[in-house]
């Protein structure tokens, strides 16, 4: 997704790259053509798990690491697929927050444990996903994230090492599709409510008599949206060809995803969703009193990743890695800005008026990675390193102004135009040692240098100047010596208890710096000291998980409460902070027919003497408060509980409870900006129909929020004053903007596998 990333002409490329049906077709045909070969009857399928395992291994952690990891699996990706976005997919795990602008559809966004899409490294078969310069993943650009993997593993807290984007409150890793042992097939298709259509179709040649495999995947989704003007049309392909020798795996990948969404970012008043809950006032615009709605108000991004891997097993106790990745991303937004001051979008014009605004970005990413494993008999080592350059181009123009005293000559013909580039370089040693059949210890060591520079003009005015915002080779140089390190204690077969403690760095994203530099203020790295204790314990019908975390903050990045004009929320340095808490996690089969799974964290999250102004609505005075108060959008309680009936092998019943507990928009605590609790329920129904053969059809239905329950999550807030009383006399005022979540909602699905 585009947004606060910027520039012009390159939409034509965009255009012209997108992903046709026809193209689509074409790749359906080449992947079944392969059907025809004759499959391999290679006996070493252990060698062939091994070489997948060995492509993952560096991020992936055993039972024997001392960190908190939970794994999702395939099936149970496949059985959340109605869920559309991989957030809504993982929104039952623990600690997982999904939210959503849309009614679960284009733009929808994680946290876990309170932290941000920014600080969680989500990782490909090693290879970071987050942009380099926001440092997020942005789901819409490659829909259906969970039908392209095998599995995923979730650690919470600083995470294993691996390259890119760090890991500050969690790393999300996911497997691409590996080879199967024979031939297969999959399509679906889906309709759900907003005139909601998706559909996919998989194939795979399986491993044939010369070692190679072919696999790809094509989705799409188009909705209307739950919001007026919240239409979207997505799409992505994965192509995979695999070459399996005794000791070597060679894996050529490429992940498109295309993306054409409405802008939903802007919420709305109370009032005003009270009235109309669909209400969206992005391309809004009024002409001789009638109102009418600008019909390419979009956010439009195209991300075409492709990747090689060759994995190769030295002996019996080594193996080494190398991966290649190169990224390019082309995308616009585009805005019909109504009656608004030239001032809030940085223009040196006085007074308001109706334009419109397209701000495009280009930006290529070139990612080499490098590790090697040794296995021993009572130690393993790992030693890798990752090196990812990146160039982002950012220019944007003003189209039109309905104000004809403004001639959109320049800056308006190149309102800005600025360039982002980015030298990340991390590497690490990591391992652990066994010093009797119990007791085991993990140590991981991680260097990271990171060069970041601006140039040219920003869409920014700067405040401090009175001028444009302008970069001259300005560059930020972070250093970081990430250290982590825990034991882990096997009490007997069925339970384990562990402690790990772990230092982790991280630099500020692009649109922090600038932000922050516009202002005349700086924005500062932010270290965090996470320390974990847990106890897991397993038997054949039920498991339990209790984990203990204190995360400490110096200088943590949190939002402000407001977003920027282009829906990123705005961050702010808090000097001291800190994120207590405690997870729960337990599961019990009653019986072949029933079971129960649930998960509950409790923590408390507070930034420390913080000083903000506060005041009486229509009040003349500011009174300065001090004190320790609720980090932003970090909830207290956050848990989860299904239930799942399978009255028959082939029928499955779950229902779904979600509990997010009371938070805040901003890091001030004050109620006027608070964000009520929820809970809500789904249901997920499958029943599945064995045909001729391996033939199978599968009938999903899930319907969401059950009990209809309407809630809103916060846009943005902010404190705001006027003169219009007493001219010369400031009266404050508090101020907030709301995203209505949607009320009962379903998805059917139909599964033929062949």
């Amino acid at each position: 997704m585009v947004k606060h990333n910027i520039s012009c002409g390159r939409y034509r490329f965009f255009e012209a790259t997108r992903i046709s049906r026809r193209q689509m077709i074409a790749c359906l045909v080449f992947g079944i053509s392969f059907f025809n070969f004759q499959l391999s009857t290679l006996k070493a399928q252990d060698t062939v798990r091994t070489l997948d395992e060995v492509m993952i291994q560096d991020v992936r952690v055993s039972n024997k690491a001392p960190l908190t990891t939970s794994t999702v699996s395939r099936e149970e990706l496949d059985d959340s697929r109605a869920a559309v976005s991989l957030p809504y997919q993982l929104e039952t795990q623990t600690s997982v927050v999904a939210s959503s602008e849309n009614g679960t559809v284009g733009a929808t966004s994680i946290r876990i444990r309170g932290v941000d899409a920014s600080r969680i490294n989500v990782n490909i078969n090693g290879i970071t996903l987050n942009d380099p310069e926001s440092q997020s993943v942005f789901w819409a650009n490659i829909p259906n994230m969970g039908g392209m993997a095998q599995s995923l593993q979730i650690q919470r807290g600083v995470g294993a090492s691996t390259g890119g984007s760090p890991a500050f409150g969690a790393a999300i890793n996911m497997q691409t599709l590996n080879a199967q042992n024979s031939a297969y097939g999959q399509a679906d298709l889906g309709l759900g409510s907003w005139n909601t259509r998706q559909y996919s179709v998989s194939a795979g040649s399986g491993i044939l008599k010369n070692g190679l495999s072919f696999d790809f995947a094509y989705s799409g989704l188009t909705s209307d949206g739950f919001l007026r003007g919240g239409q979207t049309d997505q799409q992505s392909f994965f192509g995979g060809i695999s070459w399996y020798g005794k000791r070597t795996l060679v894996k050529l990948l490429t992940i498109i995803g295309h993306q054409n969404t409405g802008i939903t970012w802007d919420g709305a008043d109370s009032a005003t969703l009270d009235a109309d809950p669909r209400y969206n006032s992005a391309g809004e615009m009024d002409i001789d009193g009638n109102t009418f709605y600008y019909r390419n108000a979009t956010d439009n991004y195209m991300q075409q990743h492709y990747q090689l891997y060759v994995s190769h097993l030295l002996g019996e106790r080594w193996s080494v890695n190398a991966a290649l990745n190169y990224t390019r991303g082309d995308g616009y937004d585009e805005y019909y800005k109504k009656n608004k001051k030239f001032s809030s979008f940085n223009m040196p014009f006085a007074g308001k008026s109706d334009f419109i605004t397209r701000k495009i970005m280009a930006n290529d990413s070139y990612t080499a990675n490098l590790s090697a494993r040794y296995t021993g008999e009572k130690s393993t080592l790992s030693l890798g390193v990752n090196a990812l350059l990146f160039d982002g181009d950012h220019y944007g123009n003003v189209l039109w102004c309905r104000d004809t005293s403004i001639h959109l000559d320049a800056p308006f013909t190149d309102w800005y135009n600025y360039r982002g580039h980015k030298v990340d370089v991390t590497s690490y040693i990591k391992g652990t040692y066994d010093f009797n059949d119990r007791l085991n210890a993990y140590a991981d060591l991680q260097f990271r240098m990171v060069d970041y520079t601006l140039n040219g003009r920003t869409d920014d005015w700067n405040v401090v100047t009175d001028d444009w915002n302008l970069f001259d080779d300005f560059t930020n140089h972070y250093r970081f010596f990430n250290p982590k390190a825990g034991v882990n204690y096997r009490i007997n077969d069925n339970s384990r208890t562990y402690f790990v403690a772990g230092v982790m760095g991280r630099e500020p994203t692009r649109s922090d710096i600038k932000d922050c530099y516009a202002n005349g203020d700086t924005i500062k790295a932010e270290e965090m000291l996470d320390l974990e204790l847990g106890y897991q314990i397993a038997h054949s019908r039920w498991a339990f998980s209790v984990n203990a975390y204190a995360m400490l903050y110096k200088d943590q990045l949190t939002p402000n409460g407001n977003i920027s004009n282009a829906g990123y929320a705005l961050m702010e340095n808090v000097d001291k902070s800190y994120r207590l808490g405690i997870e729960l996690e337990g599961g019990y089969r009653f019986c072949r027919l029933f079971r129960m799974d649930a998960n509950l964290t409790l923590s408390d999250n507070k930034a420390l003497n913080v000083t903000y102004s506060d005041f009486a609505d229509g009040d003349s005075q500011l009174q300065a408060v001090t004190g320790n108060t609720p980090l932003a959008l970090s909830p207290s309680v956050v848990g989860a509980a299904i239930a799942t009936i399978t009255p028959c092998k082939d029928a499955k019943l779950q229902l779904i409870g979600k509990y997010v507990g009371k938070q805040y928009a901003d890091n001030t605590g004050r109620e006027c900006y608070a964000i009520d609790p929820y809970f809500i329920v789904n249901m997920r129904a499958s029943y599945t129909w064995h045909l001729k053969g391996t033939n199978e059809l599968e009938a999903q239905l899930a319907v969401n929020n059950v009990l209809d329950h309407h809630y809103r999550l916060s846009a943005w807030v902010g404190d705001w004053f006027d003169d219009y009383t007493t001219p010369g006399t400031n009266y404050y005022y508090h101020s907030r903007g709301w995203l209505q979540q949607p009320g009962i909602n379903f998805m059917g699905r139909v599964i033929y596998r062949f």
